[in-house]
């Protein structure tokens, strides 16, 4: 492989210097090929979710608060597909090969703040349904309009606030490695493996962030559906049950799509050394492309009210 002499040589802390994006190692030949279905999953991506926000937008009956957190949802499922477009498509299009350290450090700061927000998102989805579940009598007065605007706020200033300190924190490192990334977009961890400066600060701030919002969100979506089993289950009639089940199942759905690949990611950095070049973009890749796919086609399928519309907006267009 080519490398240039700005990507051997160490990069003073302030340089803007370039950074070498991994596609698919030894497949170059292929990547026409493979632009074909990178090309398809982004238009799937970037169209279900702009059809699912028309949707909820256009359509009166969907106001409602279960409705506006599908939307932060789909808003942040299609922000992500935006900012990884460039790199991803650019790299199997031959348009780019490389990424200075500015823009490598916006890109990443978009990834890991909406991943966060993704999370924060079904955080309050899995409250949205423990409230319609568990106490549906008081649900309008609980998530009133003024309510869940103040929540969509909390969420983007959780989300996007307390990541800048290890963010711009990378600006100011020296990077004496090779500056070769490990996938196709930035990711703090990546710039981390090949900077020479003392990166205990950075690490231990990141890995506490992981703990106070991803961890802890996940673990309190599982409380969360503890609470809503056991309201169900104390319900008498099989019917019901079956009905209130329904209602979570494309929550549940979304909480592991997004979970079981941020999870596989995390490990394969410190853990998966041993695995090939291409098994870390292909994991990388499917973390960032994923999500965003599944959400729409989850929703479509399983939400009565999204799958009637989507299937009245199909109709119209047809006619």
């Amino acid at each position: 492989m080519y490398l240039s002499s700005r990507m051997i040589t160490s990069v003073s802390p302030g340089t803007n210097s370039s950074f070498l994006l991994t596609g698919f190692s030894g497949m170059e030949q292929q990547y026409p090929w493979f632009s074909i279905p990178f090309s398809s999953i982004y238009a799937m991506m970037l169209l279900g979710n702009c059809m699912v926000l028309h949707v909820i937008w256009t359509e009166p009956n969907l106001h409602q608060p279960m409705f506006y957190f599908l939307s932060m949802l789909a808003l942040t499922d299609l922000c992500m597909g935006l900012s990884t477009v460039y790199t991803v498509l650019g790299i199997l299009w031959g348009i780019i090969r490389e990424i200075n350290l500015d823009s490598c450090i916006t890109q990443s700061y978009f990834i890991h703040g909406l991943s966060f927000m993704e999370s924060s998102v079904l955080l309050g989805m899995a409250f949205d349904r423990y409230i319609a579940i568990c106490n549906p009598l008081r649900y309008s007065s609980i998530l009133t309009n003024s309510r869940i605007s103040k929540i969509g706020l909390t969420i983007i200033g959780r989300s996007f606030f307390f990541i800048i300190p290890p963010i711009i924190h990378l600006k100011f490192f020296n990077y004496c490695h090779f500056h070769i990334l490990s996938h196709s977009f930035c990711l703090r961890q990546d710039l981390l493996r090949l900077a020479c400066s003392d990166i205990r600060f950075n690490s231990y701030y990141a890995l506490m962030l992981v703990i106070c919002i991803l961890l802890l969100d996940a673990i309190l979506i599982l409380f969360s559906y503890i609470l809503i089993l056991k309201s169900v289950l104390a319900v008498a009639s099989r019917e019901e049950r079956h009905k209130l089940f329904q209602t979570c199942i494309s929550h549940v759905c979304a909480v592991l799509v997004f979970y079981i690949p941020i999870i596989s990611l995390t490990m394969v950095h410190p853990f998966g050394k041993h695995l090939s070049p291409v098994a870390h973009v292909l994991i990388g890749n499917i973390y960032i492309l994923f999500p965003p796919l599944m959400n729409p086609i989850i929703y479509s399928v399983k939400t009565q009210q999204i799958h009637t519309r989507m299937l009245r907006l199909f109709s119209l267009k047809r006619y």
